[in-house]
C-alpha cells in the first residue's frame, strides 16, 4: 500500500535544474523519509554512503541542550532526494505543498548536513520539536555527492572524506581532478585484494590504517604530473597499469625492507612515515625510468642497494656534506622530505651507473673472447 506524507513548504528561485524547498518536521517524520547514509566500504571495496562518523560527544552535548524547554535549533537540516518528493502545490508568492513517497524499501532522503543535531533530536522525549528542512532534489547521486560537498565545503569537512568522494564526480577543475585520479588509485590499493598496501592505508573508510592517504595521493600526483605515470595514462588501460606499476613497487619495498615494514607504525619507521614514503616515490621514478623496472623483481633489483644505507627504524642517516640526522629526526615537511629524497636519489642512481659499467664490461669481455675463439 502507497504510503506519503504531505507538508506545506516555501520554495526559493535558485537553479532552474533543481527545485529547492524549506519546510519543516519533527526528528520522527524525518527518520521516516530521510536516511545518514554514512560512508563505508562494501565487501568489494566499492564506496558507499558519503557522510562523516556520528561524534558521540558532540550529539550527548546537543541532546541535553535539547531537553530543555527554551531549547531553539535555528539552523536547517539539509536533505537531498532521489525522487520521492513531489511539488503538488504551487503559488506564485513561493508558498507550495509537497508529498514525500514514504512506501518503498528505501528512503527517498539522504541527510547531507545536520545529521548529529537530526540524531540528538532523535534520542530526546521531544516529539513535538521540529527543524527546519532545506530539500534540494537532485538528478541523480553524483549530483548528490557534488552538493554534499559543496554544501560543506564551508566548514571543516575531512579532506580525506573529500578525495574518497572525488573520483565520482564529474566537471572537477585540472586540480581536483589530478586529485580524484590521486584518490581513485589510493583506493584500489587500500582495498584490492592481492594489493600490497591492501587495508594499510589511512582513509575516512579505513581509519585503522597505518600510511598516511594523502602521502600515497602525493606519490601518485608527482607521477602523473610529470612521471612514468603521466606516460602510461596516455595508454587505454593508463590506470590499470598505473595500479599494477604502483603495487608492484610497493610488493617490492616490503620485501626489500621487512624489518621496516612489517609490523611498524610512522612513530617507529619512517619507512612507513609520510615522508619516507614521498621519498620512495621519487626512488620509483628512477627504477622505472632508467631500469625499466615493472615487476617487484625487477624493482628489487634497483632498491637492494639501499638496505646498508638507511636507517628507517634505527641509528643515523649520512646524508653527506656533513650532514647527520638521527632516524626520529626525519620529519614530515618539506625540507626534510627534499633531503630525503635527494639522498635517495643520489644512491640508487650511483648504483644504476655502477651496475650499467659493470654490465657493459661483462659484454666487452664476452666480445673479446669470441674473437679470441674466432
Amino acid at each position: 500500500m502507497r504510503s506519503s506524507k504531505i507538508f506545506s513548504a516555501v520554495y526559493a528561485k535558485q537553479s532552474a535544474m533543481h527545485d529547492v524547498l524549506t519546510f519543516t518536521a519533527s526528528a520522527a517524520d524525518i527518520l521516516e523519509f530521510a536516511t545518514i547514509d554514512r560512508a563505508g566500504r562494501d565487501s568489494d571495496g566499492s564506496l558507499s554512503g558519503f557522510q562523516r562518523p556520528q561524534i558521540a560527544g558532540h550529539i550527548r552535548n546537543i541532546r541535553d541542550y535539547l531537553e530543555q524547554d527554551d531549547a531553539v535549533l535555528p539552523n536547517p537540516i539539509v536533505v537531498a532526494f532521489l525522487g520521492g518528493l513531489s511539488v503538488i502545490e504551487r503559488t506564485e508568492d513561493g508558498h507550495c505543498r509537497i508529498e514525500i513517497d514514504t512506501s518503498g524499501d528505501t528512503k527517498p532522503g539522504l541527510v547531507v548536513d545536520g545529521q548529529q543535531r537530526l540524531t540528538a533530536l532523535s534520542q530526546t522525549s521531544r516529539t513535538d520539536f521540529q527543524l527546519f528542512i532545506s530539500a534540494i532534489v537532485c538528478r541523480d547521486e553524483a549530483e548528490l555527492k557534488r552538493q554534499f560537498v559543496l554544501i560543506n565545503s564551508a566548514r571543516p569537512l575531512p579532506k580525506s572524506l573529500i578525495y574518497e568522494l572525488l573520483p565520482a564526480m564529474q566537471g572537477l577543475n585540472r586540480r581536483m581532478g589530478e586529485r580524484a585520479l590521486a584518490a581513485e588509485l589510493t583506493a584500489r590499493l587500500n582495498f584490492t585484494v592481492g594489493s600490497a598496501l591492501k587495508g594499510l592505508i589511512h582513509q575516512h573508510t579505513n581509519p585503522d590504517g597505518i600510511l598516511k592517504d594523502t602521502a600515497i595521493q602525493k606519490v601518485i600526483m608527482n607521477s602523473a604530473s610529470d612521471g612514468i605515470m603521466r606516460e602510461l595514462l596516455q595508454e587505454a588501460d593508463g590506470i590499470r597499469l598505473c595500479y599494477d606499476l604502483i603495487n608492484e613497487y610497493y610488493w617490492a619495498v616490503r620485501n626489500t625492507f621487512p624489518g621496516d615494514w612489517d609490523g611498524h607504525k610512522p612513530k617507529s619507521s619512517r619507512l612507513v612515515h609520510g615522508a619516507g614514503i614521498i621519498a620512495m616515490g621519487h626512488v620509483m621514478e628512477l627504477l622505472a625510468y632508467f631500469d625499466k623496472a615493472k615487476t617487484r623483481d625487477e624493482f628489487a633489483v634497483g632498491l637492494a642497494c639501499l638496505k646498508s644505507k638507511t636507517a628507517w627504524t634505527q641509528g643515523e642517516w649520512d646524508f653527506g656534506n656533513g650532514e647527520r640526522r638521527s632516524w626520529r629526526g626525519i620529519q614530515n615537511v618539506s625540507s626534510d622530505i627534499a633531503m630525503l629524497s635527494d639522498y635517495l636519489v643520489r644512491e640508487v642512481r650511483t648504483d644504476q651507473k655502477e651496475r650499467l659499467w659493470s654490465s657493459e664490461q661483462f659484454s666487452k669481455r664476452n666480445h673479446a673472447d669470441a674473437e679470441a675463439v674466432e
